[in-house]
């Protein structure tokens, strides 16, 4: 299931970027975050193919919404400067920022690559 961030539940689950300075993952399972807006015709684009992709990989990785209209500070905290963009979070490395709606075997082969997910 995806579910939706707002800035108090992205400080618990991914980055509390008021404590540290320094990335540090809050999570205990890689995720994909996906920087959008409802006006967004690319993102709505690949919304079906994220809800595949969270019940294919429950358990395994987490899939987050970030609404970029109604969390600025997120978004300006990543340089959000186009969407859909899309960033990919392992659990013990830094983040990797994808931009566009990407196929969803680009999304397999980065779960794989970049989060360590099969």
């Amino acid at each position: 299931m995806i579910e939706h961030l707002n800035t108090d539940t992205f400080k618990k689950k991914v980055f509390n970027y008021e404590e540290n300075k320094e990335w540090k993952f809050e999570g205990n399972l890689p995720c994909l975050i996906d920087f959008y807006a409802d006006w967004c015709g690319p993102c709505k684009m690949i919304t079906p193919v994220l809800e595949e992709l969270a019940a294919e990989y429950e358990g395994k990785l987490n899939i987050y919404k970030v609404d970029t209209e109604q969390e600025r500070e997120l978004a300006a905290m990543f340089r959000i400067q186009s969407i859909p963009s899309l960033l990919f979070v392992p659990v013990n490395e830094q983040p990797q920022l994808a931009m566009g709606a990407l196929p969803k075997d680009t999304f397999i082969k980065a779960f794989k690559d970049v989060l360590k997910v099969k």
